[in-house]
């Protein structure tokens, strides 16, 4: 459905019980941001936040997109897979074979729709231009712009809706790209190398030409997921966004930056340039959606010549950090969007697909096909490695249709049934999300894909046939022989999933090398398949932290060792613990994960009373401290 603006969309989470609003004045440096953090990592994700009294004119709006009941009130679904049910009936209408003209006609009223999502520019003003700010008056400052964490560097826009245009197509682009706040009228524009905004930024830098911007904040939800989905550089956001709330986008021309077009039900609009001829400007830490610090660099300046906003406008922000955050259920509704057109073009085999939470998108994939020849998970896995932002995933798990991959449990015991540590787990490399600390070169690092598909005779090889059963657990001859290892978690096992997590205190060069070859080697645990190692300050037995930290501090390809004998079988071990320059020769700065620090922790617990959130919750950083390496973004 088509909402108005973002107040028609805060009015239904109201009727719904999916708001609660805070009174209580509560500070946008930091507290904000601590109060989210206990709410959104509530099962389900807890509720949607208003605050009212933040000693700025206008309320700010968190956690709006954070659970799946709102995910789907937000794009008007009431299951997030009927949007991919749509998507996918159009295609077949699309490609199906026109035998006669009664087909052809047929397609007249879908054609029509096509044009209904077409995003249209009106003439004359918006709701978002009746209030207007330009000169000494277009000042940032007086926005409720919230520093997230206490090492950020400074305060962010979370929710910016990015408009920039090819200078020689005139092609729009919509994206999301975080903005440091650094003065009344300048903040960073953090686009990464691999986004259209950036080319869009070097097509003007060829030109020496200033760079059009601008940015809106709230209007209609569909508006920020478009601005976030992976859609090909040539189809417009604002089409996805048309088709997603079934009624048009309606834009108007930017007050001060005429080239750029805005919706006009936005909230608030920024309106600025880049120049390519500035010098870039030092933009971070930032407290990102790994969980880690994204560590500082240098950024272009966006110069902001006018802001422009509704009367009565909402402020709307998100927090990313150790999931589970709001950011969880946008990838959440991508994933499930998504899957049709992967399936329709790329990759028909395609039966379901699954990024866990722990993995946070791109760390870890599941995905489960149609096989039906020898070879079809590798085929898939260069597939998908080759398809958009997929080419940014480090891990990749592949199944068939003999389970299925939102349980968990079952899956685990499906793959490792299927795998050969030998011959089913493939490594490579290429392009990584620059926010992947794990990589010894930024942006560029290994990639895994474990085939857990059930193997046709021609994948299998003499000799090296697995079982998982007839473990006996060796956990205390692990420790009593290995004193670096803190701990143990066999959980796993006693579910016949022949997988052990480790946590080890590294002390010397190749030391997990040395140590998973020394485990393997004990008759104790002869048909273990894969061990993963973890940090020591880790607890090894917490099972959805344990593997967010894997992932994140994984290289697959670098940090992947094999285990093989003539007289029993393979085990993969992989190394997921911190790497350093003295121990690892890792020649990058290593980040810090993210923490609350303890003043505001207590002045949030001294007013939670207030609030109106029901039952006290403690902050969800208390449970990280003992993990964090000092106090700094980036460890020593």
């Amino acid at each position: 459905m088509a909402y108005k603006n973002q107040q028609q969309f805060i009015e239904l989470l109201d009727r719904e019980g999916e708001l609660v609003h805070i009174k209580e004045y509560i500070n946008p440096h930091l507290e904000i941001s601590e109060i989210t953090d206990r709410i959104s990592k509530t099962p389900g994700g807890g509720k949607a936040l208003l605050f009212e009294n933040t000693g700025f004119p206008f309320p700010v709006l968190m956690n709006a997109y954070g659970s799946e009941r709102r995910m789907c009130l937000a794009l008007g679904v009431q299951h997030l897979d009927d949007v991919a049910k749509d998507i996918e009936a159009l295609f077949h209408l699309l490609a199906s074979p026109k035998e006669n003209i009664v087909d052809k006609l047929k397609m007249l009223p879908k054609l029509g729709q096509f044009a209904s999502w077409m995003p249209k520019v009106r003439s004359g003003r918006g709701e978002c231009q009746e209030i207007i700010w330009k000169g000494d008056d277009a000042d940032i400052t007086k926005l409720p712009v919230i520093t997230c964490w206490p090492k950020d560097g400074g305060p962010f826009v979370t929710l910016p809706v990015i408009h920039t245009k090819d200078p020689n197509t005139n092609t729009r682009n919509v994206g999301m790209y975080r903005m440091q706040v650094f003065g009344p009228q300048l903040t960073g524009m953090h686009w990464h190398k691999h986004k259209v905004s950036a080319k869009h930024f070097n097509e003007y830098k060829k030109l020496n030409k200033k760079m059009p911007v601008a940015v809106a904040l709230g209007g209609d939800p569909a508006y920020a997921y478009s601005a976030t989905a992976p859609l090909p550089e040539n189809v417009d956001e604002y089409m996805l966004a048309g088709f997603l709330r079934k009624k048009k986008v309606e834009l108007v021309k930017c007050i001060t930056q005429p080239e750029i077009e805005v919706p006009a039900d936005a909230d608030f609009v920024i309106e600025g340039y880049v120049d390519p001829s500035d010098e870039l400007i030092w933009e971070g830490p930032f407290g990102d959606h790994t969980g880690y610090y994204s560590l500082p660099d240098w950024y272009p300046r966006f110069h902001i010549t006018c802001i422009t906003h509704k009367k009565n406008p909402v402020y709307p922000a998100t927090i990313v950090g150790i999931p589970p955050q709001e950011d969880a259920w946008l990838g959440k509704a991508t994933e499930r969007i998504f899957l049709a057109p992967m399936k329709m073009t790329m990759v028909p085999e395609i039966v379901d697909m699954d990024m866990p939470v722990e993995g946070v998108f791109h760390n870890l994939v599941i995905a489960q096909i149609k096989k039906e020849y020898a070879g079809q998970g590798q085929k898939v896995m260069n597939a998908m490695w080759g398809a958009g932002q997929m080419m940014f995933n480090k891990i990749l798990v592949i199944t068939d249709e003999g389970v299925k991959i939102s349980a968990y449990e079952n899956l685990a015991k499906y793959v490792f049934r299927n795998l050969n540590p030998v011959t089913d787990v493939y490594f490579s490399q290429g392009p990584m999300d620059v926010l992947d600390h794990s990589c010894s070169k930024l942006g560029f690092g290994g990639k895994m894909c474990i085939d857990g598909t059930a193997k046709f005779d021609e994948e299998k090889e003499l000799g090296l046939e697995l079982g998982a059963g007839g473990l006996e657990l060796g956990v205390d001859v692990i420790k009593n022989r290995f004193p670096e290892v803190r701990e143990v978690n066999v959980s796993l096992l006693k579910k016949e999933i022949p997988v052990l997590i480790v946590s080890v205190e590294k002390n010397r060069v190749g030391h997990v090398r040395e140590l998973h070859q020394q485990i393997c080697g004990q008759e104790e645990l002869a048909g273990i398949k894969m061990i993963l190692y973890v940090e020591h300050t880790v607890d090894a037995n917490d099972l959805p932290i344990a593997l967010w930290r894997f992932c994140n501090n994984l290289d697959p390809r670098r940090d992947a060792v094999l285990f093989t004998s003539s007289s029993r079988p393979a085990c993969m071990g992989l190394d997921g613990t911190i790497k350093t320059k003295a121990l690892d020769n890792f020649q990058r700065d290593w980040p810090n994960i993210i923490v609350m620090d303890d003043a505001t922790i207590k002045a949030v617990d001294e007013k939670w009373d207030s609030l109106g959130l029901g039952e006290f919750l403690s902050s969800p950083s208390l449970k990280f401290k003992g993990q964090t390496y000092g106090e700094e973004a980036a460890v020593a």
